[in-house]
C-alpha cells in the first residue's frame, strides 16, 4: 500500500479488524520510510445494484436513502443512530445476498417496513404511511387494525407457548 504522507510502497499493517458484520476490514498500517500511520478500508468489490422505480426508471442503489428514510420515520423517537445504521446494513446485506443485480423499490420499501415494525411501531406507522400512500383516514385507520389484530396473534401464540410450557 503506497503510503499518502511520502509515496512509498513499504508500509506494514499494525492492526486488522472487522466491521460491519465482517464486510469491512479495517487496517492501520505504518510507512517503513517516515513512520506516519494511516488506515485503510478493504471491502469486496460488489457488481452495483439497481432498483426499479414505481414509474419503470432505473437508478443505482443508494444506501444513504434508506437511511435518511429511517431517519425521517424515527424523528422524535427513542431509536438509536446506531439502530438506524444497522438496520440500513441488514437491509443491503439482504439485497447484496441475494445475488440479484435489479431490485424493484417495492421490495426495499417492504423490507424496511418489516425492519421497522420490529424497531418501533410508531416509526413504522409514519414510514407506511407515506410509502402506502394513505389517501385518507379510513386507510390510516385500516392499517392500524391490520397492526392490532397481528400483535393480538402474537399475543395469542405467546400464551399459548406458555400455557404448553407449564403443563
Amino acid at each position: 500500500m503506497k503510503c499518502p504522507f511520502c509515496g512509498n510502497i513499504d508500509t506494514k499493517v499494525n492492526d486488522s479488524r472487522a466491521m460491519d458484520e465482517n464486510t469491512v476490514i479495517r487496517r492501520r498500517r505504518q510507512c517503513e520510510s517516515c513512520n506516519e500511520k494511516f488506515t485503510t478500508y478493504e471491502r469486496l468489490d460488489t457488481i452495483p445494484m439497481t432498483v426499479i422505480k414505481r414509474n419503470g426508471t432505473r437508478e443505482a442503489f443508494d444506501r444513504s436513502k434508506i437511511v435518511r428514510s429511517l431517519m425521517s420515520a424515527c424523528n422524535k423517537r427513542s431509536v438509536t443512530m446506531e439502530q438506524i445504521e444497522q438496520t440500513a446494513t441488514e437491509i443491503e446485506n439482504t439485497f447484496l445476498n441475494s445475488m440479484k443485480r435489479e431490485i424493484d423499490s417495492r421490495d426495499i420499501g417492504e423490507l424496511v417496513m418489516d425492519k421497522l415494525k420490529e424497531t418501533d411501531e410508531v416509526s413504522y406507522v409514519r414510514f407506511a404511511s407515506v410509502y402506502k400512500r394513505f389517501k385518507n383516514i379510513d386507510t390510516f385507520m385500516d392499517e392500524l387494525a391490520k397492526m392490532l389484530k397481528e400483535k393480538e396473534r402474537e399475543k395469542s401464540a405467546t400464551e399459548s407457548t406458555k400455557e404448553e410450557n407449564n403443563e
